[in-house]
């Protein structure tokens, strides 16, 4: 976003709706493997893609080099691979109903998001009205 859009409210929420995305994309990818043999199943990191969003729209301020500043995993991956578990002979960790509440889950995360981006900007048409 660009100009008076240009807000770190709207930039956090963009950035959740693209770790929404990614997300959508990733349970997509597991359920579409659910009887490959060998696949492992992803997800993405919440807590790294919060700290991405919040820490690049809401930085912190430091006055005195011995302030503590912003401790990210830049250089993690948000998607996390799951290699330690097993539910079948055919070494799939796939569990279809886990990635199924997974993605409504996800869904209701991503309606959230549009909803309060359009509220965000309903205020900003109601101002410019």
């Amino acid at each position: 976003m660009s100009g008076w859009l240009d807000n770190s409210v709207l930039s956090v929420l963009e950035k959740g709706l693209k770790a929404s995305s990614l997300r959508q994309k990733v349970l997509a990818d597991n359920v579409a493997n659910v009887d490959t043999p060998g696949f492992k199943r992803s997800d993405v990191d919440f807590q790294l893609a919060l700290n991405d969003a919040l820490g690049s729209a809401l930085s912190l301020k430091t006055t005195v080099p011995k302030h503590i500043t912003r401790v990210g995993a830049e250089n993690q991956s948000i998607v996390q691979t799951d290699r330690s578990t097993s539910f079948r002979n055919d070494s799939n960790n796939v569990d279809i109903d886990r990635e199924m509440a997974n993605v409504a889950e996800n869904g209701l995360y991503y309606n959230a998001l549009t909803r309060t981006i359009s509220s965000q900007l309903g205020i900003l048409r109601m101002v410019i009205k």
